[in-house]
Formats: C-alpha cells, structure tokens, sequence
C-alpha cells in the first residue's frame, strides 16, 4: 500500500501548491497570525470530504448533472469578485481597514528622553466566524476544487483498485501537510511583512489573482 500512498501524496502536492484563492487567503491569515488552526483545519478537512467523496465515486454521478458545477461558477465568480473588491480596497485605502495601536516605548538609560508613545498600524481583527466563512466559500464555492479533488483525484485513485483508499490517504496527508506549512510559515514571514505597505502589496495581489481567477470562471471554456 505504499506505493499508491506516495502516488496519491506526490499528485496532491502537485494539485494545490499553487497560486490561488485558498493559498493566499491561508497566507493572509498566517502573516496576520489570526484563527489560523482554525483556517488551517478547514482547509484541510474540506479537501479530506472531497477527496472521500471522489474516491468513492460521487465524481461520476456529478458527471450527470452538469448544470450543478454551472451555478458553483458563477456563484463562486460572483463571490470572488466580491472578495477581490474588499482586498483592492484595503490596498487603496488601508486606513479603513487597520487598527491603530498606541504602544508605550519605555526610555532606556543611555537616551531618558527616548521614550514616548508609538503608533503601530494593524489590519483590523476580523471574527472567528467571518474569518471560517470566507474560508468556506473560497473552498466550496470554487469549481476548480471540483475538477482536481473529485473528478481528476478520483479517477486517478480508481486505477490503484484496492490500494485507491491508500492513494486517498496520501493526498490527505499532502492538504493537510500544505495547508499547515503556508499557514504556520508565514506565521514568522509576519515579523518583516506585518508593515502597511506589505499589506498594501498583498492585498493588491490578492485583488488581481480574485479578479483572474473569476475571469477565467465564467469565460467560455
């Protein structure tokens, strides 16, 4: 069972380290070091059904209603471009989304009047349950996760016959392996991206990769 278990951890790998919706809104709560176990988690869990679900075939019976991956298309382009909107106005006008910090600055004894109060800007802290239900929708309402997890991961499991739930375990491991090392490393990115035009440049990013991947949604295929 080895042999599928790789197979399905080198396949998963190669599926979801890309650029995308769910990586960067993962790196995004990882530099802001906001309710990451719980984004982390999500992430992963969510693959884990969808992979469960491919494997054992669900995949082929959505094959016969096409018209359900049409409405998570456009459902998931309109919800992007909304998404995108908030990220481009966060980097135009970062003010309107950050908390203004005052933290004390204690003199030291070589400079007495050193001392004084220092103004930190911070993205302002989003809830739990926003936070899991942006996560959600970038994760369900995404096509794209449907093409790779469902129908390409579980068409790929079924020629490994009875090693396929070996081969499902491996592209578990390689999600939650992901996931948690882009959540978690850019934990320590945090301390020399935490800066207002580090978020600027993110979020602008952020808007441009929402706004393509929309565009490519609902273009004809």
């Amino acid at each position: 069972m080895l042999t599928p278990l790789l197979a399905g951890l080198g396949l998963g790998f190669s599926l979801i380290v890309a650029i995308g919706a769910q990586n960067l809104f993962v790196l995004r709560q990882g530099i802001r070091r906001e309710h990451l176990v719980a984004v982390v988690a999500v992430c992963a869990l969510s693959d884990a059904v969808l992979i469960v679900l491919g494997v054992s075939g669900v995949g082929i019976v959505l094959q016969a209603i096409p018209w359900l991956i049409v409405v998570v298309r456009w459902a998931g382009a309109a919800f992007l471009i909304g998404y995108g909107l908030l990220a481009a106005r966060r980097a135009v006008r970062p003010s309107g989304a950050t908390l203004r910090v005052d933290v004390d600055t204690p003199a030291s004894p070589s400079s007495p009047d050193a001392g004084g109060t220092t103004v930190q800007t911070r993205p302002a802290r989003t809830s739990l349950a926003a936070t899991l239900l942006t996560c959600l929708a970038l994760t369900w309402l995404n096509p794209h996760v449907y093409l790779d997890t469902v129908f390409l991961l579980g068409s790929i499991a079924s020629t490994h016959g009875e090693g396929r739930w070996a081969f499902a375990l491996g592209a578990c491991l390689a999600s939650l392996v992901w996931f948690s090392a882009l959540g978690f490393g850019a934990r320590f990115l945090g301390r020399w991206l935490d800066t207002p035009r580090a978020w600027r440049v993110l979020d602008a990013l952020i808007a441009v990769v929402m706004f393509a991947i929309a565009l490519s949604l609902v273009l004809p295929h």
